[in-house]
């Protein structure tokens, strides 16, 4: 069977593993823990300690409970990448066995989440570097003393790039036709990820 927020695939044999795991917990805690999941998915810090506390009652070991955080992860991120509606996400769980009420507190976390998740799944994915700064000159080389006449334009480019938070210099040197062909490919680039937008 096929599902959503898997991408249309087949659900992974951990997930379904792990939804008897959710089972075991009060959906009130599920929704809690939940909580804490998105703040780790959003990028802030997650509270371990509050989420062992909340599955304390279901004697969790830490095998469990890291394996609850993986299948919240993998849910909440997944359903967030594929644009899968709470509604459509809490009859997929249920379909899987995960109770009508946990479905319903993970989905209701999920609604809220959703849109700043999915910007935040937009923002770090597919990002190898950036350019942060660029400065230019052209260099015109009328003739040399090898060469009676060159007359042939040569762009010099300075980028700042940065990747992962630490800028780096980059200089290169290009003529006048590699120059048009690096223009035209990025306006095909620019074009291609604002029609993916």
């Amino acid at each position: 069977m096929r599902f959503r927020f898997c991408g249309d695939l087949d659900c992974p044999d951990w997930v379904l593993a792990e939804i008897s795991t959710l089972s075991r917990i009060s959906s009130v805690k599920l929704k809690l823990i939940c909580a804490q999941v998105l703040k780790k998915l959003l990028g802030e810090q997650i509270d371990y300690e509050k989420i062992i506390k909340l599955t304390s009652d279901a004697r969790f070991e830490s095998g469990d409970i890291k394996a609850t955080v993986a299948v919240l992860c993998f849910i909440l991120s997944s359903a967030a990448k594929h644009n899968v509606s709470s509604d459509s996400l809490s009859s997929e769980l249920q379909q899987l066995g995960l109770p009508r009420e946990h479905a319903a507190s993970l989905c209701r976390s999920y609604e809220e989440k959703q849109n700043a998740l999915q910007e935040t799944l937009r923002e770090s994915s597919l990002r190898l570097t950036r350019i942060s700064s660029l400065n230019w000159r052209v260099d015109q080389i009328l003739s040399s003393s090898i060469v009676k006449q060159v007359n042939e334009p040569l762009v010099h480019l300075n980028l700042n790039v940065t990747d992962a938070g630490c800028n780096q210099p980059l200089t290169m040197t290009v003529s006048a036709s590699k120059l048009r062909v690096l223009i035209t490919e990025l306006k095909q680039a620019l074009e291609m990820m604002n029609a993916l937008n």
